[in-house]
């Protein structure tokens, strides 16, 4: 069984920095790619930035510059450096992991959370 454990949220005035931690643990698997999705209240969760296993990013176009992801030093763990938050950063972030499971003889995309983190921005 696969736990994402997250770490590294809180509250933090308007133009401040968090840095967020995930680490998977029990289980063997390599993810391919690792990252942050986020979930503001009566809002869909949505992408903050994600990081494969070659380090090739995507982010969320409006977090580009302020936002960085990166692999951490222990096999799958992966933490995003927020900076120059914003009142409307705030959310509830969430780890999430992704590998390719051939176990059915064709590849199916499993996808795996952690249970969040609240991040709260005040004005």
């Amino acid at each position: 069984q696969v736990q994402l454990v997250e770490s590294g949220g809180g509250l933090v005035q308007w133009g401040g920095s968090l840095r967020l931690s995930c680490a998977a643990s029990g289980s063997i698997f390599t993810f391919y790619e690792m990252g942050w999705y986020r979930q503001a209240q009566g809002k869909q969760r949505e992408l903050v930035a994600v990081i494969t296993n070659t380090g090739n990013t995507n982010y969320a176009d409006s977090l580009k510059g302020r936002f960085t992801i990166s692999r951490g030093n222990a096999k799958n763990t992966v933490v995003l450096q927020m900076n120059s938050l914003r009142p409307e950063d705030t959310a509830v972030y969430y780890c999430n992991a992704a590998r390719w499971d051939y176990s059915t003889g064709s590849p199916v995309k499993r996808d795996y959370w952690g249970q969040g983190t609240q991040v709260t921005v005040s004005s």
